[in-house]
């Protein structure tokens, strides 16, 4: 598989490139356009309890749809539901990468995705205290909500995220939580910013410059101003956060 993005920073996507009868794992409802002949068959991947884990804890659809090139090979484009970019990640045998809640969106047939108990300090961010674990040998196609920005992080070396705006790391790194101010919970409200991560490297952490948690209490505020599933700025509410 052969990954090309375009459109980004602002609205990412991303074209899978396949060989004769190659097969590629996509996001339940991720697919824009596909090329002719290629085929799709959808499946609760890995089982049902971890189909519902994925669905459930994860972020992820409860189907994995596979998509097949024909012999004369073919493409597949991804999109992510939010505005935003659209990034790779190449996975090596005995490393992992952890993705935050509804980033992912593709990978090759190589690559084993599951649900992890990220830990409490996960809570405090968009995952829910769940991540997403990819590992194996393959590429990993994942979006965010605005432009994605990547840290190369040097042993020893640090960097403070917003629990909201973390999209990815590498195993090799070690994260933390922290609250953001020096004071208590009073003035971490009032600054407007509760918990942040600290990563330390070495490796790769990814962030987005807009938190969809922030979208997500925007729109909640215009909720129930009117009986047509519309906020007072016309938004409809349902339609914003799921796929067609």
């Amino acid at each position: 598989m052969q990954v090309q993005t375009r459109q980004g920073p602002a609205f990412g996507v991303a074209r899978l490139t396949l060989g004769p009868n190659e097969p590629v794992k996509v996001e339940g409802g991720a697919m824009m356009a596909m090329s002719t002949g290629v085929t799709l068959a959808a499946k609760a991947e890995g089982g049902i309890m971890k189909s519902l884990k994925r669905a459930a804890l994860g972020g992820e659809s409860f189907f994995v749809s596979t998509y097949t090139a024909p012999p004369s090979g073919g493409f597949v484009d991804v999109a992510a539901r939010l505005p935003g970019d659209i990034s790779t990640q190449d996975i090596v045998q005995g490393r992992a990468l952890f993705i935050s809640k509804g980033s992912w969106l593709a990978n090759d047939v190589t690559v084993n995705l599951d649900t992890k108990w990220g830990g409490f300090k996960n809570m405090f961010g968009s995952e829910g205290g769940f991540i997403v674990r990819a590992e194996g040998r393959g590429t990993v196609v994942f979006g965010c909500y605005g432009a994605l920005e990547v840290w190369n992080l040097e042993a020893g070396q640090g960097i403070t995220v917003d629990t909201g705006h973390m999209v990815a790391y590498e195993d090799t790194v070690q994260m933390g939580l922290r609250k953001a101010s020096g004071g208590g919970l009073v003035q971490s409200w009032k600054s407007g910013e509760g918990f942040v991560f600290e990563f330390t490297g070495p490796g790769k952490v990814w962030t987005q410059t807009r938190n969809p948690m922030e979208l997500q209490s925007w729109i909640q505020s215009f909720v129930g101003t009117s009986n047509s599933g519309t906020g007072a700025a016309g938004i409809n509410v349902g339609g914003l956060f799921g796929r067609d």
